[in-house]
């Protein structure tokens, strides 16, 4: 059974910074698998932001463009996400997902992806 568990939210205020982390158990993330962090606001649609496969290839929203970066640590079992600079447009639940696809895209649907975690929330203060 393939779990997702994310960790890392909180409450910072604008200008701060946060690392969410995406721990995956009962599965090893090898080839041809894509995760995306996804987030959600209230009274939003969900929105991928950020993508990295397995070979480490990632891709960014602008909105999150060089504030947000995202690494895959040796093992390949946990994803993480170092947000700096954060605005309270960032503000959201945090979700991260993953597919088998070798097709990774930050810009895609959350229908697409098959395993999910419970979500983290990132509130950040003006």
């Amino acid at each position: 059974q393939v779990q997702l568990a994310e960790s890392g939210g909180g409450s910072v205020q604008a200008g701060g910074s946060l690392r969410l982390s995406c721990a995956a158990s009962g599965y090893i993330y090898n080839s041809n698998h894509c995760m995306v962090w996804f987030r959600q606001a209230p009274g939003k649609e969900r929105e991928g932001v950020v993508s990295i496969d397995t070979d480490g290839s990632s891709s960014y929203a602008q909105s999150v463009k060089d504030r947000f970066t995202i690494s895959l640590d040796d093992a390949k079992s946990t994803v993480h996400l170092q947000m700096d600079s954060l605005k309270p447009d960032d503000t959201a639940m945090y979700y991260c997902a993953v597919k088998k696809s070798s097709n990774c895209y930050f810009r895609t649907s959350p229908t697409e992806y098959t395993y999910w975690g419970q979500g983290t929330q990132v509130t950040v203060s003006s």
